[in-house]
Order: C-alpha cells, then sequence, then structure tokens
C-alpha cells in the first residue's frame, strides 16, 4: 500500500523501481524547495542508478512510496544531477539543523523531518522530529525528543553550515568508504571538510583512500600533523604516500617524524619511486609466511579483519626476515590453491613459481599487460637481491587505467 506520508531519513538506501518492477536504482536523498509562505515542498529525489551515477527524479515521476520502496513511471532523466539554486537536500543539508521552537520552550535539531501528500499531488514538508539539547555531559546522553509541525519553529540559519556534521555523519553510518567518498564529493566544498574533519581517524583514513588527489590534498590540509600522522598511519602505505607526494616537503616531513617508525619507514621507501613504475603503485603490507608454514597458518593470516580481501587473494613465500624488504623471494601460494589441500600441508609444496616479478622500476604499462595477460589479482615487486619488497594489486593498476575524474563521473 502506498504510503502519503513517510520519513526522509528512512527512505535513504530504499530501492527505486519502475511500473513492471525492475530496479532501477536507490534513494540517496530528497530534495525540497522554500517557499515564500508555507512548508518546503518536495521537488524530487536524488537517485543513484547503475554505474554509481546519480540523477534527478522529480517528484511527478513518483507514483508511490512505501516501506521499503519508491515506485517511478520509469522515465528517468540520465542526465548527471546538478543542484540548482532553489534546491536543499534534506539528509546532506537539512538534517541536524538548530531550530527554535515558537512556543517559547527553546531550541531544538531536527533528526528528521516528514513530507506529506496533499490532495492537489504535491509533497509537502508536514511534520519535524526534533532532538532537544542534551542535559548530561555524558557521553551516552541523549537529548529529548518532539514532534513539530513546520509553522510551529523556526530556522536559527538556512546554509549548510546550519546542519550538524555529527548528524549528517550518523546519518550516512552504513555507507562503504566508497559511497561515503561520493556523497562528500556532493557537498560544497567547506561542508565537505567540515563533515570529513567529525570522522573518526579509522573511518576518515578509509575515505581518504577513495578520494581524488585534489579533496585528499584539503582536507589533509585542514588536519594538524598530530592528526594528520594517526590518519595517515591507518592508510594503506601506497594510499598514503601518493597523498603525501603532493603535500610541502616540510609538511611531509613534520608529519613522518610523529608516525609510527615502521610506517614512516615503508612510506618513505615508497616515496623514492616514479608514480608510473611498480615501486610507485605497491603496497608494502602483502601476506608472507616462511616455506615451512602449514595452510592451517596461511588461512589464519588471511581471515584477519585488517586484511584488504585483493591482499587476501595471495600468500607470498620468502626465506626470512618475512617482513618487507623479506628474505629471498621463493613463489606464491594462491587462496583457492589453500582451500584444496589440508590444514597440515607445507606451503612449500604448493609454491607457483611460474608468476615472474617485478622490479620497482618496472613501468606501468608493462604491469598493465601483466596483469591482463595473466588474470592477476597482485604482482610481487623484488629489488635487485630478489627480496620481495611489495605487491602491486589489482585495484591500483584499475586506479591508473581510469580517468583521473571517474569518481566524479560516477555520480
Amino acid at each position: 500500500m502506498s504510503a502519503t506520508r513517510v520519513f526522509i531519513a528512512r527512505l535513504a538506501g530504499c530501492g527505486v523501481f519502475d511500473p513492471a518492477g525492475d530496479r532501477v536504482g536507490k534513494v540517496i536523498d530528497v530534495l525540497v524547495s522554500y517557499r515564500k509562505s508555507g512548508a518546503p515542498k518536495a521537488t524530487g529525489m536524488l537517485v543513484e542508478i547503475s554505474g554509481r551515477r546519480r540523477v534527478f527524479v522529480p517528484i511527478a515521476r513518483v507514483t508511490s512510496i512505501s516501506a521499503g520502496q519508491v515506485i517511478t513511471t520509469g522515465l528517468i532523466d540520465l542526465r548527471r544531477f546538478t543542484q540548482r539554486g532553489q534546491e536543499v537536500r534534506v539528509i546532506a543539508e537539512i538534517l541536524g539543523r538548530k531550530v527554535r521552537i515558537l512556543d517559547g520552550s527553546g531550541s531544538a535539531s531536527i533528526d528528521d523531518l516528514a513530507i506529506e501528500l496533499g490532495k492537489n499531488g504535491d509533497w509537502v514538508v508536514s511534520e519535524l522530529f526534533l532532538r532537544r539539547p542534551k542535559t548530561s555531559a555524558s557521553p551516552f546522553a541523549r537529548g529529548a525528543t518532539l514532534f513539530a509541525a513546520w509553522e510551529q519553529v523556526v530556522e536559527e540559519g538556512k546554509t549548510a553550515e546550519g546542519q550538524s556534521a555529527q548528524q549528517l555523519i550518523a546519518t550516512y553510518s552504513e555507507l562503504r568508504p566508497a559511497d561515503l567518498a561520493s556523497a562528500l564529493l556532493d557537498l560544497p566544498d567547506e561542508r565537505m571538510i567540515e563533515v570529513a574533519e567529525e570522522l573518526d581517524d579509522e573511518r576518515l583514513a578509509d575515505v581518504l583512500e577513495e578520494l581524488p588527489e585534489d579533496e585528499q590534498i584539503d582536507i589533509i590540509a585542514e588536519l594538524d600533523d598530530e592528526r594528520a600522522a594517526e590518519v595517515l598511519d591507518l592508510m594503506e602505505p601506497d594510499d598514503a604516500a601518493d597523498l603525501m607526494a603532493n603535500l610541502p616537503e616540510e609538511r611531509t616531513e613534520a608529519i613522518l617524524e610523529l608516525m609510527d617508525e615502521e610506517e614512516a619507514d615503508d612510506i618513505r621507501m615508497l616515496m623514492q619511486f616514479d608514480e608510473f613504475t611498480a615501486g610507485g603503485l605497491m603496497t608494502t603490507e602483502p601476506i608472507i609466511c616462511a616455506a615451512d608454514a602449514t595452510v592451517a597458518e596461511a588461512m589464519a593470516l588471511i581471515r584477519r579483519k585488517d586484511v584488504a580481501p585483493v591482499l587476501a587473494a595471495s600468500v607470498f613465500v620468502t626465506l626470512p626476515p618475512y617482513e618487507v624488504a623479506t628474505g629471498r623471494y621463493l613463489g606464491v601460494v594462491h587462496f583457492q590453491k589453500l582451500l584444496r589441500y589440508p590444514p597440515h600441508e607445507r606451503l612449500g609444496s604448493l609454491l607457483d613459481t611460474e608468476l615472474e616479478p617485478v622490479k620497482p622500476d618496472t613501468h606501468i604499462s608493462v604491469i598493465h599487460r601483466t596483469f591482463a595477460n595473466y588474470n592477476l589479482v597482485a604482482l610481487p615487486v623484488v629489488d635487485d637481491e630478489n627480496r620481495l619488497i611489495g605487491v602491486v594489486t589489482v585495484d591500483d593498476v584499475l586506479d591508473h587505467l581510469l580517468p583521473d575524474d571517474w569518481r566524479e563521473e560516477g555520480h
């Protein structure tokens, strides 16, 4: 049954379907337009369709809104979404704004708002779900909630800065880093930086890895050296090295001095290589084992939560030491092969020695062809003494194959 009144925050992520029932995308946000009198009127929805492209669906083309889904007429303009001056995004810009309640009882912030279908077919903001300021210093305390009609409050500010960054982060809490990065790119520059600064260190590190270079630099520029060091410590070394290569030399050195010594050494090593070589592309944190390690031991390393899926696909076998730069490189064992052998089997008997490692100065064009020819996920990089110093992974290869603005084109 189609609803005639819905709360916007609950629409985020809902599927969008055509009349035949085929899914065409998901709701990212709802746009409203302020009017000279009365409550704002919904103008449409920001919808993410295939390829992570974001398009605008006018509210007139929405025929039904029900639990977990939105039905449209099926006619969607595939042009990339651009926000018009009079439109405001509810989730990105309104939730969290401060309002003053006209009955004199004080102020509150907007936690959610409802739009209601009128007799003339317009969807109009009908009710606000508000939260009072908390009265306790406890980090777990939350203010009391109440409902109010739009006419019962007045906004204390109608700019994006009026919205609580924490409120926006809470709304996006379930997004994957790549999707959160796309959401940040949709915001005005100042707003993007404000929200990024409010993310915890680990979340910010994940998001920075997904953002274009210019936005990475803008955000790091607003962090003090201590926090920048904490965040860069949590990033993949190759991503951190790429970012730091674009910072002023003095600041780079100051941040490196504050970082974990091993992480800083890895980044210094990576920064000495040209961007378009194996050394410039590689990460220094592959899974490395001894030849007499067992399948069970290798699987235990793969299962670690902090291991990226692309690195969990291969175990590299070397002589000691087992951290880069390792002892002599012996070969690789692919995850799929580990699944076919008993837990006690030694890795030395399972080695793939046909995959030739590359040197750090190998040009990116050679790496592209090698990945394509052999359907690789990761390619080992060794120095002149045949010691493993890193691996190039397929996600880094894709980053260089795609155009510089591929993130922006995807939404």
